[in-house]
């Protein structure tokens, strides 16, 4: 098991933060300083993490947040901001967020100590839906869902096709709920300023199927064990298979490159023309006969 993993199934920090306390020399195994890529026995090797034993592996937990505006996604801020682990401090055990939610957009987050769950679920092959609802400046038209239907060129490239719906418009302002399955930043407001739509507030609504409901801005809740079970299931996704290459057509009379197993296609031979059949001879017309000739009359 990689010694990061490991870190962050006992709860002690994320699987990137894990790595930076290995890099940074922080972390021990058998008494050797540790590296990214050792590997660890959690049954068998001694794990220290700045002289203090490895603890032992926590219950899991899960948390919906419905995180307000104002606060960043993140333990620390170079701008002495508030986080949202600010608003999770009631609970005993340590959690992460799972993925991120920008600065000025409120909605759902989730928390847990459960690693491998959060990296599957924000892992880009898994394709974990995230709706949103923005109030936009204007009218968006049936052609602004299109665009957003078939994707937005951004400069960093082009987003994923979405869906996108209007809820509702008014003289001034308009609100619209958009579903998504990426995770860039500032996604929502890029797309909709491209449309020439200024977002003025944005929540997401729903990640990867938990949604706020009733839920108050800047409450949690536990989930449910049914909600906890959708997401292993979304974690444990596969991700889409990559499409195998067919054999390439070689043209008639073609030959193949050495080493192909591909035979190439002979030219049939072309079937014999049968015989136009010969037109009988026609009968020969048989003769007139004579007339008898008339007796003179006496």
């Amino acid at each position: 098991m990689r010694l990061a993993k490991l870190m962050a199934q006992r709860g002690l920090a994320s699987r990137r933060k894990a790595e930076e306390m290995i890099a940074a020399g922080e972390v021990t195994v058998n008494g050797e300083v540790a590296v990214v890529t050792t590997p660890v026995d959690p049954a068998s090797d001694v794990v220290t993490i700045k002289g203090q034993a490895l603890p032992d592996e926590p219950d899991r937990v899960y948390y919906l947040l419905n995180k307000p505006r104002g606060y960043i996604t993140g333990r620390v801020d170079t701008r002495d901001r508030q986080t949202v682990l600010d608003l999770v401090q009631h609970l005993t055990v340590r959690v992460e967020p799972v993925g991120r939610l920008d600065y000025d957009t409120e909605g759902a987050l989730l928390f847990t100590n459960d690693g491998d769950l959060a990296f599957g679920l924000t892992h880009p092959s898994r394709g974990v839906e995230k709706v949103y609802v923005a109030r936009v400046e204007g009218r968006p038209m049936a052609e602004d869902i299109v665009a957003i239907e078939r994707g937005i060129p951004l400069p960093d490239g082009p987003t994923a096709p979405s869906k996108a719906r209007i809820i509702s418009r008014g003289e001034r302002s308009s609100v619209i709920e958009i579903t998504v399955k990426e995770g860039r930043n500032r996604m929502i407001r890029r797309m909709m300023a491209y449309l020439g739509h200024h977002v003025m507030d944005l929540r997401r609504q729903t990640f990867a199927g938990i949604s706020l409901g009733q839920l108050r801005l800047g409450r949690t809740r536990a989930l449910t064990p049914d909600e906890v079970a959708g997401l292993q299931m979304l974690a444990e996704k596969p991700g889409p298979k990559s499409r195998t290459r067919s054999k390439p057509k070689l043209k008639a009379g073609s030959k193949p490159k050495p080493g192909s197993k591909t035979k190439p296609k002979t030219k049939a031979k072309p079937k014999p023309r049968p015989k136009p059949k010969s037109k009988p001879k026609p009968k020969p017309r048989p003769k007139p006969k004579p007339k008898p000739k008339r007796k003179p009359k006496a």
